[in-house]
């Protein structure tokens, strides 16, 4: 008996963005520069398959600078660190590279720079994350606020209602994100926003290519991380834009193959940190159960490029 027919739908962008693929070199490079083993504080990129591929390379992840020794070099996650995290490194006189995204840098500079203003800072975020742990721990305690959601917005309570200022995570969903700007806005309506939108490109495009896609197919698959925030945003974008039959798998393993019983056409869409080996690795799935018909649906064309840190261009 030959396979159902099943038509996939192939988001782009999808995968690696500019701040993971420079992460990623990063640690290579230095693997390259200093030899085995490499220290990295906390899990590189949210992905256990890149973060697999690296520890067999020879780098060590660990959960804080104390845990290294200091003859090694260290490297900071994507996501982006507190103060305290390098003045730690600096302390104990090691060599350490700072991965944080470029475009996370960016808010922690917005950040700096309203707090030097004499402005209190609300950060639009999820407690926990590590980029909202990274962007608070820019400044003294109490200088940022943090809000997940227009509730938190009514019940916050503010040193001075005229002297505030709002910066966000860069892996929000956006629609969600504009509800809470638009809260802040009503109740603080001096409140000062950034110059350019803080959620990154990388961000808006994945959501965009799931929102052309989801209300058109009977389900979507988004590979990524269950820690991975963009990952998790592209899961409710599409939802929220039409298709409930949306599951996050890590890899094809993990697929409920029990929700893709009748389908006839699946959305195809892969987190910031997802290799590409991934989602072939899906396709491949489908393919061993389907008769696939591919369509490709790119709505952005990327080419972002970040430098990587001197440090690692110069010779030793």
């Amino acid at each position: 008996m030959s396979n159902p027919q099943l038509t996939v739908y192939m988001a782009a962008p999808r995968g690696f963005c500019a701040g993971v693929d420079r992460a990623i070199q990063i640690v290579e490079m230095a693997l390259e520069k200093w030899g085995k083993p490499v220290y990295v504080r906390h899990e590189i990129v949210h992905n256990k398959y890149v973060v697999d591929e690296l520890k067999s390379k020879g780098a060590i992840f660990i959960k804080e600078v104390n845990e290294a020794p200091v003859d090694r070099p260290i490297i900071f996650s994507a996501h982006g660190v507190p103060k305290s995290v390098p003045l730690e490194a600096q302390r104990r006189e090691m060599i350490y590279v700072d991965a944080t995204c470029p475009l996370v840098s960016k808010v922690h500079i917005e950040a700096d720079r309203h707090f030097e203003n004499g402005l209190q800072i609300v950060m639009i975020g999820h407690a926990g994350h590590p980029e909202t742990i990274g962007t608070m721990g820019q400044l003294p305690d109490g200088g940022v606020l943090l809000v997940e959601n227009t509730e938190d917005v009514k019940n916050l309570s503010v040193r001075d209602p005229g002297k505030l200022a709002y910066v966000t995570q860069t892996t929000l969903s956006i629609d969600d994100t504009a509800e809470v700007v638009e809260a802040l806005k009503v109740r603080f309506p001096t409140i000062v926003g950034p110059h350019k939108e803080d959620i990154c490109y990388a961000t808006s495009n994945r959501q965009a290519a799931v929102k052309e896609i989801a209300p058109d197919v009977d389900a979507l698959l988004v590979i990524g991380a269950p820690n991975s925030s963009n990952s998790q945003r592209l899961v409710e974008v599409a939802k929220k834009a039409g298709c409930k039959n949306s599951q996050l798998v890590q890899r094809a393993t993990e697929i409920n193959w029990d929700k893709l019983m009748d389908i006839k056409s699946i959305g195809i869409t892969a987190g910031a940190s997802a290799p590409e080996i991934l989602i072939n690795e899906v396709i491949d799935a489908l393919k061993e159960r389907f008769e696939v018909k591919t369509n490709f649906v790119e709505t952005a064309t990327e080419n972002v490029n970040f430098k990587v840190p001197r440090i690692l261009r110069e010779t030793l």
